[in-house]
């Protein structure tokens, strides 16, 4: 099996090229793929599909000719990736599969189809509006933080720390809990403390992850986008620019005037090989 290996900000990625739809892609598979001792390694995989090839994307095919097949590292799949989806793009770009115009390049995702512009060293997605709808609270060891929900096409769970509570400081290697009525497919779990003033944005934040699916993740691209939205929120600003520091570097939200969510960073491809499935399995 061909593969290829990428990240934005430290969140990894496994492309797997089936343009077809014919491989035959199971939880299993998925789950031996991104195993750090015995598989290659990653957080999720995207598989590279024709939409008119995928059931869960065919509805897609006339706008968008390429879906992003998203699955986490423990096999499950998710609705949406936001740096997933630069990634996905940087490979269909560097394999000759796509093209970006000024308008960028469609994508669909199980959120639907997004756009990408493609820069030289950053790649831009307009990503689904994001929508806070909702409290709830994170509950790490003996800690319990307030939180929103957040739909960025996927649930996130955004939670401010505060009384000097260090960011650091919090253990997740397990996942924090959470409401199980307000979440019933699981949730995105996001902390966050406020950031100093830096050039180019008008807000800055510092965010961990706990992603569904995938444990602590380095980054999370929908995750940066439901804090951006919160932190514009608090502010009391529906427009501007928000950095997001991640442990895997920083991506950039702009809501700008026109109503649109986009998200900024960077997408790198690092290898391409090949894995020996009958090994994995």
């Amino acid at each position: 099996m061909l593969f290829t290996k990428g990240h934005g900000t430290g969140n990894d990625f496994v492309i797997l090229p089936d343009p077809d739809g014919a491989l035959d892609l199971t939880p299993s598979l998925v789950a031996a793929l991104c195993d750090r001792h015995r598989g290659i390694g990653a957080d999720g995989v995207l598989r590279v599909v024709r939409s008119a090839k995928h059931p869960d994307s065919a509805g897609h095919a006339a706008e968008a000719e390429w879906f992003m097949d998203y699955w986490n590292a423990d096999g499950s799949s998710a609705e949406m990736c936001g740096n997933g989806v630069r990634v996905f793009t940087r490979y269909l770009i560097s394999q000759g599969l796509a093209t970006a115009g000024p308008e960028g390049l469609p994508v669909a995702t199980r959120a639907g189809v997004v756009r990408a512009v493609v820069g030289e060293l950053q790649i831009s997605v307009h990503m689904r509006s994001p929508r806070v709808y909702a409290a709830g609270t994170a509950t790490v060891g003996q800690l319990t933080v307030p939180g929103l929900a957040v739909d960025c096409g996927n649930p996130h769970l955004v939670s401010a720390l505060h009384d000097g509570v260090d960011l650091a400081s919090l253990d997740l290697h397990v996942a924090p809990g959470h409401d199980p009525a307000l979440f019933p497919e699981g949730v995105n779990v996001e902390f966050t403390t406020p950031g100093a003033p830096v050039d180019g944005a008008d807000l800055h934040v510092h965010m961990r992850v706990y992603e569904r699916g995938s444990a602590e993740t380095l980054s999370c691209g929908s995750g940066v986008l439901a804090v951006a939205a919160v932190a514009l929120r608090d502010a009391g600003r529906e427009t501007g620019v928000v950095a997001v520091d991640v442990p895997g570097g920083r991506l950039t939200v702009t809501a700008d005037d026109q109503g649109r969510w986009w998200l900024a960073g960077p997408a790198v491809l690092v290898a391409t090989g090949e894995v020996d499935v009958a090994a994995l399995v």
